[in-house]
């Protein structure tokens, strides 16, 4: 039996700064039943959910993992989102796939990653 992931909890200082942020630049769509201390967002195509968790004061922001979305096309995502003030580092390249990497406002690792992802 294999058992889907439905979940990735980032433990973030402001919840809804953080769910802005993925709502605007990766259009997840928040799930029923939010509170202030707990926002679950939807991708809509069957993918991982990410909910954000409100952190406590002594707990530190971005945590040591990298929330991956995958996109046909590296470049054009890259250039759309930057130009609404997200900024990426570098496009790399490796044999069929790209990726490239940023950060949440929470200092979460995200990347946009072609491999794997079917170009139409």
């Amino acid at each position: 039996m294999q058992i889907a992931v439905s979940r990735v909890i980032l433990y973030v200082k402001d919840v809804a700064n953080i769910a802005a942020f993925y709502q605007r630049h990766f259009s997840m769509t928040p799930l029923p039943d939010a509170t202030d201390g707990w926002i679950e967002l939807s991708s809509g195509e069957g993918g991982c959910n990410i909910a954000l968790h409100k952190a406590a004061s002594s707990q530190k922001s971005g945590a040591a993992i990298k929330i991956v979305f995958g996109v046909a096309d590296v470049d054009a995502f890259k250039n759309a989102r930057e130009a609404e003030g997200l900024a990426f580092g570098p496009v790399h390249r490796h044999g069929d796939f790209a990726f490239a990497n940023s950060k949440d406002p929470a200092g979460n690792s995200i990347q946009v990653s072609s491999r794997g992802v079917r170009k139409l």
